[in-house]
């Protein structure tokens, strides 16, 4: 019976192939695999156990169920591994393991897992940006009201609010590459870390295992990899989620009922609400900012679990086993859901013009401000002059280019058509548009 919802409602087959039981067995194996592989290279065991342990370092031939019915006699999760690896593999059975502590296998399955895992992530980051980048073009000119605190601020174009989340994936892919070869780090370096039980090979034997699996070396390992590694992917994790919660919320607040210039696609069998038949809330984007306060959470266990005591102890490694699927499973739900709910976003384009003139040109301000400056006036006289325009606007409730045209001062430096001019949204976008294409280009 399902319990966690990663196992029937969120996220893809292509990443929970990643994490399944059968899936963390086979890279287990694979790592013993490549541990007598190596040991036999350097002369520690025959070649021909080693060859024969490859052979059987398979799902096909190590049972789960038979791993499962061994922990439960013994108590320990890779120790059950390696008998049922060994019972399978006759006389070469017992040089499986050799020279390897438990945590050399476990860290080193996880760094496979890891690999895999930030392959699907970094696709799926590609895709949204570039999503996010036919957006950008496609509205690079679309003037809208600007917010700064909630409120109406100067025009904006959607074209700069997408590319400016454009930029953000791209670093966050950055972030993941740069990253790879501290997080894809495997060890084979014993009980604390000496190699004590693979002699004076055990720098080079540590080095071919690696090379085998295609990963790299924790050289600074004791019994496990060390957690601050663990530690930047799990917050990597975290500022994705948290980018996606931003580019989610704005969706949300675009689609409230008061502005209304943003929607999500709404299918035609798509119930909003159980009591209100006319809603159409937007789930797709409540959710996205739901499961990246799980994945937050996530980062500050492994944050906890860098101090471990000595040469390591095992209070990292119940809630690994949690937060690893966890964590890739959640953020491939919401990088998923974010592609599908920019794909089908729906422009109100009529109340994005309606929101841009609801001030009645208050939002404006600075745009005559700066002519004023520029025709003579001191600036803070210009700022301090337009407060109480604004206040009187908003008081006399008329428009601000009524009261701006009545004010005898205003009227000493500028005209009437000057105003309308400078009250025009679309003439006060600045280098929206230039900057627009330059992110897009130059990210």
């Amino acid at each position: 019976m399902a319990v966690h919802p990663i196992d029937y409602r969120y996220g893809s087959d292509e990443m929970k192939r990643i994490f399944e039981e059968e899936a963390r067995l086979n890279y287990l194996l694979k790592v013993e695999a490549a541990v007598a592989r190596a040991n036999a290279e350097f002369g520690n065991i025959p070649m021909e156990a080693a060859l024969e342990i490859e052979k059987k370092a398979s799902p096909d031939f190590v049972r789960l169920e038979r791993v499962k019915e061994i922990e439960a006699e013994i108590k320990h999760d890779l120790m059950a591994v390696v008998k049922a690896l060994s019972e399978v593999c006759g006389e070469a059975g017992k040089y499986v393991h050799f020279g390897a502590t438990s945590y050399d296998v476990v860290d080193t399955a996880n760094a496979l897992q890891f690999k895999e895992a930030i392959a699907i992530v970094k696709k799926d980051l590609e895709e949204v940006a570039s999503i996010l980048k036919e957006l950008a073009e496609k509205h690079k000119s679309l003037v809208a009201v600007g917010r700064t605190h909630g409120q109406h601020a100067t025009p904006i174009t959607y074209g700069l609010k997408f590319a400016v989340y454009y930029a953000e994936i791209k670093r966050n892919i950055q972030r993941l590459k740069e990253a790879e070869k501290r997080i894809i780090a495997g060890k084979l370096s014993g009980a604390v870390g000496t190699y004590a039980a693979l002699g004076e090979k055990g720098f080079e034997i540590e080095k071919r295992v690696m090379e085998i699996l295609g990963i790299n070396i924790d050289y600074s390992s004791t019994q496990v990899v060390q957690r601050d590694r663990y530690a930047e992917l799990f917050c990597i994790l975290a500022i994705i989620a948290a980018s996606f919660e931003k580019i989610a919320k704005e969706i949300r607040n675009l689609s409230r009922t008061e502005i209304a210039e943003l929607s999500e696609g709404f299918g035609e069998k798509q119930v909003g609400s159980s009591a209100m038949p006319h809603k159409k809330n937007p789930i797709n984007s409540e959710k996205i900012c739901s499961l990246a306060r799980v994945i937050r959470s996530n980062a500050i266990v492994a944050l906890e679990n860098i101090a471990l005591e000595h040469e390591r102890d095992l209070t990292n490694s119940a809630n690994e086993r949690v937060i690893i699927p966890e964590s890739f499973i959640l953020i491939d739900e919401i990088l998923k859901t974010a592609k599908k709910t920019l794909k089908s976003l729906i422009f109100n384009y009529e109340k994005i013009k309606e929101n841009l003139y609801l001030s009645k040109s208050l939002n404006l301000a600075e745009s005559v401000m700066q002519a004023l400056v520029k025709k003579g006036m001191p600036r803070q006289e210009a700022h301090e002059l337009l407060r109480k325009l604004s206040q009187k606007a908003i008081e006399e409730e008329k428009s601000f280019e009524e009261i701006l045209s009545e004010n005898k001062v205003v009227s000493r430096y500028l005209s009437i058509e000057e105003i309308k001019e400078l009250l025009k949204p679309e003439n006060y976008i600045g280098l929206a548009v230039e900057k627009t294409e330059r992110i897009l280009r130059d990210y």
